[in-house]
């Protein structure tokens, strides 16, 4: 990912929806060191920032309707919520929550692609997003797992404006080149009820230790470490709540520049 501070059009932000946040809390807090938000208001509904330091990294939030999964969501940071909503119905996507206040934070609208894997705009008001990207414990990359490619390579350039570098087997976005997260396309070994969605990555100091760290906690390996061209080395989790997640390491720094 290179990116380092919150940039309009890319993700700026991650969020747990789930049925047992302080659980989930406890988890992420042991995996990454995260701490809690001390300064959480009862306005905010059980939603908890969590923490790298003093820098904002995610959000873990009880679900709010009975059809939301227990699952991460990714939100992508725009100028204006309703001109991003108006293009998501143009291309073909579907918006879930029009365009809402929270409080003085900021504008959000919930949103899916063609194929239904839903997202987050985020309009910034005195929240900007996540503090920190491709330190260890924070957001390091977002991957679109579709079974629509086609459809996909239409629909996110239209909305944002990201640029698409497509290879054999992988495609990565990205903004004028500047890639920050990709697009795997779901094959046969993916069951029919699974369905498209995205899922980030958050950077780690060392992948195979943490997925031994999250196996210890609870977890499910769904993808055991895998070295990538470079060195760097992946693997997909599942918390003990059901949502899944990838980790990404790159050796002792893990950061660059946008």
């Amino acid at each position: 990912m290179k990116q380092t501070s919150v940039t309009t059009d890319a993700p700026c932000w991650v969020e747990l929806g789930t049925d047992d946040p302080p659980a989930a809390r406890a988890f992420y807090g042991e995996l990454f060191g995260w701490r809690e938000d001390d300064g959480a208001r009862p306005a905010d509904g059980g939603y908890t920032q969590m923490l790298v330091g003093d820098a904002p990294a995610a959000a873990i939030t009880p679900r709010y309707a009975p059809q939301q999964p227990t699952a991460w969501t990714i939100c992508f940071a725009v100028a204006d919520a309703e001109a991003t909503a108006a293009r998501i119905k143009d291309a073909g996507g579907t918006l879930i929550k029009e365009p809402t206040d929270v409080l003085d934070h900021g504008r959000f609208a919930v949103a899916a692609d063609r194929s239904r894997a839903v997202f987050i705009l985020w309009q910034a008001g005195a929240f900007q997003g996540a503090g920190v990207f491709n330190e260890p414990g924070s957001l390091g990359w977002v991957e679109l797992l579709t079974r629509d490619p086609a459809g996909a390579t239409a629909f996110y350039p239209a909305v944002f404006g990201w640029s698409v570098a497509p290879s054999e087997h992988y495609t990565q976005w990205g903004l004028a080149g500047r890639d920050f997260g990709g697009m795997l396309v779901m094959g046969e070994n993916f069951p029919p009820e699974v369905p498209p969605h995205w899922l980030p990555y958050f950077a780690v100091a060392d992948a195979d230790n943490t997925v031994n760290r999250a196996v210890a906690l609870g977890a499910d390996v769904l993808m055991p470490p895998y070295s990538m061209q470079g060195g760097r080395r992946i693997a997909v989790l599942r918390d003990p709540q059901g949502a899944a997640f990838g980790i990404y390491s790159s050796g002792a720094d893990v950061s660059a520049d946008i």
